[in-house]
């Protein structure tokens, strides 16, 4: 749902974990609101070698200040692979409508998704606070 004049960045390997993740996903496929932006983003993200992303987008494990349309106060997150998922202590899926919508943007870009009830909802990146492949580690 992130307005298509955005563009999203995406490493090889988050690609290529992801597309595994989504096609391990057969048994128990993943949900429409999640699949279709899934792919969309799949298809549709700039690939750039781990080494070479630029430190303030959005990648896999990535924690970043996030602010909330009416919030007074950016709340501190962390996009994770599904089995790490806590959103309670901040932890947000990657697979999850807010993950994919932030997943590739850079500090600046607003994330839009819809929420369980199908409103929309948005988030705006303030940060990314920290980001694995700004500290050297392309692998995890």
């Amino acid at each position: 749902m992130n307005a298509p004049d955005i563009e999203r960045v995406l490493t090889d390997l988050d690609h290529v974990r992801l597309t595994k993740l989504a096609e391990a996903r057969s048994s128990a496929p993943l949900p429409a609101p999640v699949l279709e932006p899934l792919q969309d983003l799949l298809t549709d993200a700039r690939l750039v070698p781990s080494r070479e992303v630029a430190k303030n987008i959005v990648t896999v494990n990535s924690q970043l200040r996030v602010r909330l349309p009416g919030s007074a106060e950016p709340s501190q997150i962390a996009l994770c692979y599904p089995n790490d998922a806590e959103l309670a202590k901040g932890f947000v899926s990657v697979l999850s409508p807010m993950g994919l919508a932030l997943l590739g943007l850079s500090a600046g870009q607003t994330a839009q998704w819809r929420g369980p009830n199908g409103q929309p909802i948005s988030a705006r990146v303030e940060a990314v606070v920290f980001q694995p492949e700004a500290s050297g580690d392309y692998v995890t």
